[in-house]
Order: structure tokens, then C-alpha cells, then sequence
């Protein structure tokens, strides 16, 4: 991974074979960002996109393998148990254009991916919610 800073902006390029979550969080965690947006596009050549089941309260996740264009991604940084987390959502597609989205768990760089990490002032934090089993965005601070 190879990063630069624009102004307040970082711009991240992930190479091919590197895993793109863990990347993006040792980023953050090496750079103390604790608060920020995330964008980015590129390929993958294997990864995981998930559905929140409400009334099971449970991911349930599709695998993705071989080349697929990642159209779009996005999502956000905050901080859980003082560790970096990332909830990103991204849509794929494949040689026929076909897309698909979801909750982005994986993935892997096919070709290459860049992302803009644009860090924001706060420490927004994140606590379990029961009823509706998920991390959610906690303001109690």
C-alpha cells in the first residue's frame, strides 16, 4: 500500500493480492484516525458482501470469486473498544455489468484500489445495540 496526504485528504493505493479492510484499518490505526468518510473504486478478485437479517439478527453473506469491478464503495470510521471500525457498503460487478451491493466484509485487490480517507474532528464510538444486534453509532461521549 502506498498513501499521500492532499490537504486533509489521503489517498490510499492498495496493490493487487492485498486485503482491503485490514489495510484501510492499520491505516487509521497508524495514523490515529478516529473519526472520517471513506470512498474508493477499483477490483477485486475475491470477496464478501453481507445482508443484516433484522429478525435474525444475523449478516448473511455472499462470497464473490474471480475478477469484479468495484463500482462504488463508501462508508465511515469510528471507534469501538478504542479499535478502529469501519462500516463500508460497496457495489460490485461483473463481466456482464451485473451489480451487486451490500455490507463490504472482504475483499481482495484484483488489479488495484484507491480510496480517499477524509478524516473528520470527533471521536464518534460504537456500542453493541441488543435489539437490534448490531453495532450502532454511540453519542454518549
Amino acid at each position: 500500500m502506498k498513501s499521500k496526504k492532499y490537504n486533509d485528504a489521503f489517498y490510499l493505493r492498495i496493490d493487487r493480492g492485498e486485503e482491503i479492510i485490514g489495510s484501510i484499518s492499520k491505516f487509521c490505526t497508524d495514523n490515529k484516525i478516529r473519526a472520517g468518510l471513506i470512498s474508493g473504486l477499483g477490483s477485486v478478485s475475491e470477496a464478501e458482501l453481507g445482508l443484516f437479517d433484522v429478525d435474525e439478527k444475523k449478516f448473511i453473506k455472499k462470497e464473490f470469486k474471480g475478477i469484479h469491478e468495484i463500482a462504488s464503495m463508501n462508508g465511515n470510521i469510528s471507534v469501538m473498544d478504542d479499535e478502529t471500525y469501519l462500516h463500508i457498503h460497496a457495489v460490485l460487478s461483473d463481466r456482464e455489468c451485473r451489480a451487486y451491493g451490500g455490507h463490504f466484509a472482504k475483499g481482495v485487490v484484483g488489479a488495484t484500489f484507491e480510496v480517499i480517507i477524509m478524516p473528520v474532528k470527533g471521536n464518534p464510538g460504537r456500542k453493541f445495540e441488543e435489539t437490534v444486534g448490531l453495532n450502532m453509532l454511540d453519542f454518549s461521549d
